[in-house]
């Protein structure tokens, strides 16, 4: 107890026991603990520190509880939790490990985004009912290692990107089987796989633009702490969200019974109403309160960012223009908003939407040319996000080639896998990944402006856009995946323990 920082006092009786607690000031805690208590020092601290156990301890039981996560959703908390805990006592008993329980989360998602890609009622069932025992032992995987205390770096990371790489798969899983339904949802499962991307960008940033504020108090905070005082406004809170396990338990029930293109309009419509909700509640926040930014907050959200190397030259060039006096979120903005008009406003190939890139080149790179301190600030990168991912979107839909949307899907996949990456090195404390692989890949600015020259060279040439986005985004998937597998491997990894989605 004493290497767990507590005042110890011992008692000789009874009477010696009601002495010194009777000599305890008044508001100040104490605990009388057994000195013939044996359990592990963990289940101590939490005994002692947790107020969800009470004062009689068993170790088994703390340990039990203590595997669950003590802020979740609500269909993880009352319809998961409550069985999935005896799951990871079961696995831990017979010598299995939290990486082996994740790893048979993401197969059994594979599986299940196999069997979505049949096209039959059947086999829409099966995949139902897999996801949901993938999401069980996504669960599991955690409340083990927190029941047996066995953490490590290669789980932390593998547990945080097969939870993206689960979904994504089955999203494709879905929209190959309607294809082979004659329903083709591509652009619906690209569009939902953006729009859940681009919400994470949100939570990164805001998170990573807060994390060490000062001053970090307004009225919005306020009222939201002042609602988490009434029960049932937490729940409902967390449920609009549309929280993992809330958005697997939907997809997979809808999966089940619906066809494809209902559960990705029903995916696509919730997560908007959370993305609004939770993004409306943080403007508001930020707006609101008087908080110094860190140069350390700045310096994440221009790692989120991806600028590459044009932005480089080009951020250069302007240093000694006006245009950067503007504030870095209205040029990234402007920048989206000319770039967007004109591949939807222009025919597909469009020499002019080449110009647009090029807009949105210049405007981008102005828009991290300063520190990012503003209020507002946090919202540059999942802009950037929205812009380079709704254009190889809206390019790909447009070029009428049948297999551009599948081409387009992979390439945004890649993409994501190497924004996501960078998000959890800079948790771990290690920054954005190394200067070689933003040049390599190109930078948010670079891919755009390369889709865009793709697309106005090969827009009368067949499949060869297709092909293009094809070999585009293996590449980007090869060297974000070796550097990443290189790094979360070596020493110098970070623990990052991820505490679920918060949105």
């Amino acid at each position: 107890m004493r290497s767990l920082g507590f005042d110890v006092k011992a008692a000789s009786g009874a009477e010696d026991a009601g002495a010194l607690l009777s000599a305890v000031p008044a508001g100040e805690r104490v605990a009388l603990v057994d000195p013939r208590f044996v359990g592990h020092v963990h289940a101590l601290r939490l005994a002692l520190t947790d107020p969800r156990f009470p004062a009689a301890v068993d170790d088994e039981a703390v340990r039990l509880r203590s595997a669950v996560k003590a802020h979740d959703g609500f269909f993880t908390t009352f319809f998961i939790s409550p069985y999935s805990r005896y799951i990871a006592r079961w696995c831990a008993r017979r010598g299995l490990t939290p990486n082996q329980v994740t790893t048979a989360s993401l197969l059994t998602a594979l599986i299940a985004a196999g069997c979505a890609a049949t096209g039959e009622r059947g086999g829409y069932v099966a995949a139902g009912v897999l996801l949901l025992v993938s999401f069980v032992l996504d669960c599991t995987d955690g409340q083990l290692a927190r029941y047996a205390l066995k953490y490590s770096t290669m789980g932390a990371w593998l547990d945080a990107t097969f939870d993206r790489a689960k979904e994504y798969a089955f999203y494709a899983g879905l929209a190959l089987g309607a294809a082979r339904g004659g329903d083709d949802v591509w652009a619906l499962a690209l569009g939902a796989m953006i729009l859940m991307t681009c919400r994470h960008v949100v939570d990164f940033s805001f998170n990573e633009a807060n994390h060490d504020a000062t001053a970090n108090t307004s009225p919005t905070a306020a009222l939201s702490d002042r609602l988490d005082g009434l029960g049932w406004t937490v729940w409902a809170r967390r449920m609009i969200i549309l929280p993992i396990g809330e958005r697997w338990a939907m997809i997979a029930v809808l999966t089940a019974f619906t066809t494809p293109r209902i559960v990705f309009w029903a995916l696509i419509i919730g997560c908007a109403f959370g993305a609004c909700y939770t993004t409306a509640g943080r403007v508001l926040r930020s707006v609101t309160r008087k908080a110094r930014r860190t140069d350390r907050a700045a310096q994440a959200l221009a790692d989120l960012a991806d600028s590459g190397p044009l932005a480089d030259v080009v951020r250069g060039q302007l240093s000694r223009t006006g245009i950067v006096r503007l504030q870095p979120l209205v040029l990234a903005l402007i920048a989206s908003g000319a770039l967007l008009a004109a591949v939807l406003g222009r025919p597909f190939g469009s020499r002019q939407v080449i110009v647009a890139a090029v807009f949105y080149v210049v405007f981008s790179a102005a828009a991290v040319a300063r520190p990012l301190k503003g209020a507002l600030d946090w919202l540059v990168p999942p802009v950037f996000r929205a812009a380079e991912y709704t254009t190889v979107l809206v390019l790909a839909a447009r070029s009428d080639e049948p297999q551009a949307l599948p081409a387009a899907f992979g390439l945004v996949a890649a993409v994501a896998y190497h924004h996501y990456d960078t998000v959890y090195r800079i948790r771990g404390g290690t920054g954005a990944p190394p200067a070689w692989l933003v040049r390599v890949t190109g930078g948010h600015e670079g891919r755009t402006l390369l889709v865009t020259v793709l697309a106005a060279l090969l827009a009368d040439r067949g499949d060869d856009f297709t092909l293009a986005l094809t070999a585009l985004a293996v590449a980007v998937a090869l060297v974000v995946l070796v550097e990443s597998i290189r790094f979360w491997v070596s020493s110098g990894a970070p623990a990052v323990h991820d505490e679920g989605e918060t949105a």
